[in-house]
């Protein structure tokens, strides 16, 4: 296995090189953020949906202590929905102002929400850029190796070895073979990602509204 990388190294030159470096790069940041998402628990919203149905029913007690067992990024966010409601409620406003606070309150939250959803997505864009290069890095060392089989097929005149054009070809369309593979794999992984984070935004979207539609009023009782 060494011997036909080493061998692959060659054939390829300098560019199949190239996209071995952006493969391992690649690779490293689709690891650290498979670890990032799993961290976060990206998509995990069981214990969360819970508590939200157990604040809309006035059970608000039981709701954040169910939320404190979650270590979940959409937990964190929701639990401190909760707890900025519950402090405005104690609060002694009149109808008006107590709209517009809970108002900007629901306003921070929400850009709290993107900030974090922002940190999740960064890197994506590093991958997207991997998956438009490799393919175009094969496609620059094929052309490269056609143009060297041409100059040696014009050298070597009427006696040019077909066998030997085949070999050049197939060498110069290795590159090509390269870059697709680096960004056919990437392009799947950064599809992932990015489905996941859509998913959460709208989790978490509807949680929020859950949270802040239930009012700022009278809370109904712990059960």
């Amino acid at each position: 296995m060494p011997e036909s990388s080493s061998s692959l190294l060659e054939l390829g030159g300098p560019v199949v090189l190239v996209l071995l470096g952006i493969s391992i790069l690649a690779l490293a940041v689709i690891l650290a953020k498979a670890f990032q998402f799993s961290n976060a628990r990206v998509g995990r919203h069981t214990l969360v949906r819970q508590a939200v149905t157990m604040w809309r029913t006035g059970d608000r007690t039981k709701a954040t202590q169910v939320l404190l067992k979650d270590r979940s990024l959409s937990a964190g966010l929701i639990r401190s929905a909760m707890d900025a409601i519950q402090m405005l409620e104690n609060q002694p406003l009149g109808s008006q102002e107590r709209d517009i606070r809970e108002e900007r309150l629901r306003e921070e939250i929400s850009a709290r929400a993107a900030d974090r959803l922002f940190g999740l997505a960064s890197w994506l864009k590093a991958l997207d850029l991997v998956i438009q290069i490799a393919p175009l890095l094969g496609l620059f060392g094929t052309v490269l190796g056609m143009i060297e089989t041409f100059q040696t097929l014009q050298e070597s005149g009427s006696a040019a070895n077909p066998g030997t054009l085949a070999g050049g070809i197939w060498v110069a369309l290795l590159t090509t073979a390269c870059g697709l593979a680096v960004a056919i794999p990437v392009s799947v992984a950064v599809t992932w990602f990015e489905t996941r984070l859509e998913k959460e935004r709208a989790a978490l979207e509807v949680l929020l509204t859950g949270v802040f539609t239930a009012g700022t009023g009278n809370p109904q009782p712990s059960s």
